[in-house]
């Protein structure tokens, strides 16, 4: 068994090069621990093959594999272009209609936009590489835009709008669709697109309520509303994670703010014990060549240094030529990346007035565990939570969680240095596990070994940790 531990874990986004049970199975043999399903595309007859390989994988390999659905959200396209194209020069003015098809300077478009915007407001077109102008609402369905610099448009690429407030309609007729049917389907993580306050959020979570889904929600920072600093706190406290989805985030508020958002991103979500994920372009170019460039290898290594729970994957594993190697190669670079240099632990230290006996465990564990010279923590914990504050600790030393909910061992696949085992409930549940690794020689070493668990005087109840115990396994 490898027991080789990432602190920082990989998230890989299933698609057409990677759909496969034996496909599947390389990527977690490389090294994933966390599989996205893009609700941007695909069929749900295609997600239940997908789930039902990662999960017979995952039972194979003995390995705890996440499951995050992401949402489409409001992902604004333009309609199908004659000839797909339109070139376009800079002081031309053309409409976008809801209702009409191409002809003419009339282009279609997959959202009533008339309802939302207003004059003067920026739309940039096809991701950011045409840039207009909102100079005129012509009817309820067009808008009339003047082009900012020369270029052209393709069918059903993406428009961004980094000024027009959608008033906490970002949940759309097909995301409800497919909330309701993946709240039928063992899902871990469900991911919201466009967030923009706590409230997008709140409202996702009353939905996944009222479906009985256990699912925790991944907020998606990347509108200029998310980022304000009251707001994104907020986000980040209402949430269960946050994903840094820096290619939206760059188009709509700059790419020079991106990687102070990322850190500030990072840091908020280290503060709540709540999970981190940095998105998009990590590994770009391995779409097409079998190695990353040294840039790609410098924000893969950045993302562990500044302590991020997990970095993800998205058309290099979905639809890229190399979708094994480009996991390997993230892991090499995660693992020497965390050998040589420790996560940065400048982490804000004002917290909460609730979480201040949760960390004092957490961070007493830490210490107790480096000052032995433990080989592990072992953590007792039914919903996850004593393991994720130990986690946001950043320890140096592997995360051994034992919970017996399936689902908080699933979630707990993209938390920093944890490993997670099911077990029944029990007063020497962390006991008993760290002598069944000893056992089956985990460690990789035959010395004796020294855990500290931390646990609760009621096993199984979430929210009582409050013993940490250091004990030598022979």
């Amino acid at each position: 068994m490898n027991t080789i531990f990432k602190r920082t874990k990989i998230l890989a986004t299933l698609g057409p090069v990677t759909s496969s049970e034996e496909k599947i199975t390389e990527l977690i043999d490389a090294g994933v621990n966390g599989f996205r399903f893009n609700f941007s595309h695909g069929s749900h007859e295609e997600r239940l093959d997908q789930l039902k390989w990662i999960r017979e994988a995952s039972a194979a390999s003995s390995r705890q594999i996440a499951v995050l659905q992401d949402l489409q959200g409001p992902k604004i396209r333009l309609g199908v272009l004659n000839d797909n194209r339109h070139d376009v020069k800079k002081g031309d003015e053309i409409v976008l209609d809801f209702a009409a098809d191409h002809h003419d300077n009339i282009l279609p478009v997959q959202y009533n936009l008339a309802e939302k915007v207003k004059v003067g407001e920026p739309i940039y077109l096809f991701d950011g590489k045409v840039r207009t102008t909102v100079v005129g609402i012509d009817s309820g369905t067009a808008i009339r835009l003047r082009v900012e610099n020369d270029g052209f448009l393709m069918s059903k690429k993406g428009i961004n709008l980094p000024d027009t407030d959608f008033g906490g309609d970002i949940l759309t007729e097909k995301d409800l669709k497919d909330l309701e049917f993946g709240a039928t389907q063992d899902y871990d993580y469900v991911a919201l697109s466009f967030v923009q306050s706590e409230d997008d959020i709140n409202n996702l979570r009353q939905i996944l309520t009222s479906h009985g889904s256990t699912a925790q929600i991944i907020a998606k920072v990347e509108t200029k509303a998310a980022i304000r600093p009251e707001t994104l706190e907020a986000i980040v406290k209402a949430s269960d994670g946050v994903m840094v989805a820096r290619g939206d985030l760059a188009v709509e508020a700059g790419a020079e703010i991106v990687p102070i958002v990322q850190r500030q991103i990072i840091s908020l979500c280290r503060k709540y014990g709540k999970l981190s994920i940095v998105a998009t372009q990590m590994m770009a170019s391995m779409v097409d060549a079998p190695e990353p460039t040294r840039a790609e290898v410098s924000d893969v290594a950045t993302a562990v240094v500044q302590g991020a729970d997990t970095v993800m994957l998205s058309d290099e594993t979905a639809n890229g030529s190399y979708p094994v190697e480009t996991v390997a190669a993230m892991r090499k670079t995660i693992l020497y990346t965390q050998e040589h240099w420790p996560a940065d632990l400048a982490v804000q230290s004002a917290v909460p007035e609730e979480e201040k006996s949760r960390n004092a465990i957490a961070r007493a564990a830490v210490t107790v565990a480096e000052e032995v010279g433990a080989t592990a923590i072992v953590a007792e914990t039914k919903s996850g939570a004593t393991a994720a504050n130990i986690a946001k600790m950043r320890p140096h030393l592997p995360i051994c969680a034992v919970t017996s909910s399936p689902r908080a061992a699933q979630q707990l696949a993209l938390t920093y240095a944890t490993r997670s085992f099911v077990r029944p409930d029990g007063e020497k549940a962390g006991l008993d596990l760290a002598r069944e690794l000893r056992d089956a020689n985990y460690f990789g070493s035959s010395e004796p070994l020294t855990v500290v668990i931390v646990s609760g005087r009621q096993p199984g109840v979430a929210g009582g940790t409050d013993t940490v115990r250091v004990r030598v396994i022979e």
